[in-house]
């Protein structure tokens, strides 16, 4: 081959090349030893705002311009490592000043002889994306409690109408379902969300300080009343006092609760003076009053008085479709403040929460993927990641084992296909009456058992 046959072939192949670029809607684009842009597509151009003119000789962070650029910039870091980066997510300003987040992965470049020359970088526009989740989070939360499930869907319904009243109400659920979220909802929902919300856990102080935290004392009260001291139901007047634990109050204490309740009265410590007040409460407990009432160790006049309104929030195990969102939620939060990028959960990580009953409910759960941020090195976090009493003792139902593993799936779909195997395996392979029970056409079940390459019987 002469060298001007050489030369039109290269020429050929390098528009052959930039004609493929091109064609993708990823931006691509690729620097020197300097950080000077020597090649950027149209994808690029698309994302950025700028042309390629404008962007061909320019150094990489006057165009691009990423939160990334002068803390640790990724290609710097490839360029100079040889270490590739893969999908990390960072916010750019295109020309317009606008913020937008991108996913972005770096590799070098190298000539004929092997020698890195420079390093290329793609990057994918996640405003669609970041969009979406936005909308699945407003669309399944309700002030900051976030659920999918039709338990948590019925409460969303009518914690407004609940909050508009002025009735006490009595939230029952286990540690860690989140009975202060709920709380903390309908103060904020209600007509008092401008005066005082006070909290109090009666579980945490002993029983002759709570009598005086709630009701305040007088100077002189007993030896250490050196002044006066407001309670916490003096702090609360107007607004709203949440009474966590309630069940753990003394059967003084009860006494002197019911008064309020009846009354809208009490007596600080130290005094003989009534003292009116305008309060909301809203008890919560993770007892069983009613049972606590039959033994006597909870008044039964009480109990009929805070259960006018009674919420019964579901543990985590009986709702748990609701572990991705609180997944994509904790990860969210958690990346911001370890400054991460974990992006997913591995599909038999995803298992082993799913298998797991949480005791300790969303609160465990929480402090689980914490647990797993911490140890995770890259994007995804794996089953070694999890907390070791975590692991699985049992062995896959059958129809579990056939899942295929589908590492690069969504969280959500994860789930999907875990309702699916278990709904299956409730009704014994019948796709019909599994069809029902999750609400969808049978025609759309088997499309999505072809998908997920689930086994029937």
């Amino acid at each position: 081959m002469t060298s001007k046959q050489n030369y039109s072939t290269i020429q050929d192949d390098s528009s052959w090349t930039n004609l493929i670029l091109d064609s993708i809607a990823d931006g691509v684009f690729t620097v020197d030893h300097e950080g000077r842009i020597t090649s950027f597509n149209r994808g690029a151009e698309k994302i950025t705002g700028f042309s390629k003119n404008e962007a061909i000789g320019q150094y990489c962070h006057e165009i691009f311009r990423a939160n990334t650029c002068f803390e640790a910039c990724p290609l710097k870091h490839t360029a100079e490592t040889t270490e590739a980066i893969i999908n990390l997510e960072v916010n750019i300003l295109n020309r317009d000043n606008k913020e937008i987040p991108i996913s972005i992965s770096t590799a070098v470049v190298k000539d004929h002889e092997g020698k890195v020359v420079g390093a290329v970088e793609t990057f994918r526009d996640l405003s669609l994306i970041k969009e979406l989740h936005k909308e699945i989070h407003r669309q399944y939360s309700f002030q900051d409690i976030l659920g999918r499930s039709k338990p948590m869907l019925k409460l969303f319904q009518i914690l407004p109408d609940i909050a508009q009243s002025n009735a006490t109400v009595l939230i029952e659920g286990e540690s860690g379902t989140g009975k202060e979220l709920f709380a903390t909802a309908l103060h904020n929902l209600s007509s008092r969300r401008g005066r005082p919300f006070i909290k109090v856990n009666c579980a945490a102080l002993p029983e002759t300080l709570l009598e005086s935290e709630l009701f305040g004392y007088k100077k002189g009260a007993f030896t250490d009343a050196k002044q006066d001291k407001p309670g916490r139901f003096r702090q609360a007047h107007g607004g709203t006092i949440f009474l966590d634990e309630i069940g753990d109050m003394s059967k003084g204490t009860q006494v002197k609760l019911l008064r309020v309740l009846e009354q809208k009265e009490y007596e600080p410590l130290g005094s003989n003076k009534t003292e009116r007040v305008d309060v909301r409460i809203i008890a919560a407990t993770n007892r069983d009053l009613m049972e606590m009432m039959h033994r006597r160790e909870f008044r039964e006049d009480l109990f009929f008085r805070i259960n006018v309104i009674r919420l019964s929030i579901p543990p985590l195990r009986e709702r748990r479709e609701d572990i991705p969102l609180l997944l994509d939620h904790f990860l969210e939060r958690i990346n911001l403040k370890q400054s991460k990028q974990i992006k997913k959960v591995s599909s038999s990580a995803l298992k082993t929460l799913f298998d797991y009953d949480f005791p300790g409910n969303v609160r465990e759960l929480e402090n689980i993927i914490e647990h797993a941020t911490i140890l995770t090195k890259g994007i995804e976090i794996q089953s070694r990641h999890l907390p070791s009493y975590l692991a699985r003792r049992h062995e896959p139902s059958p129809a579990t084992a056939t899942l295929p593993e589908g590492e690069d799936m969504s969280v959500l779909d994860n789930v999907e296909r875990d309702l699916i195997v278990r709904a299956l395996e409730r009704h014994r392979g019948r796709t019909a009456a599994a069809a029902k029970e999750l609400g969808v056409h049978r025609s759309t079940l088997w499309r999505k058992i072809k998908r997920y390459g689930i086994a029937t019987r």
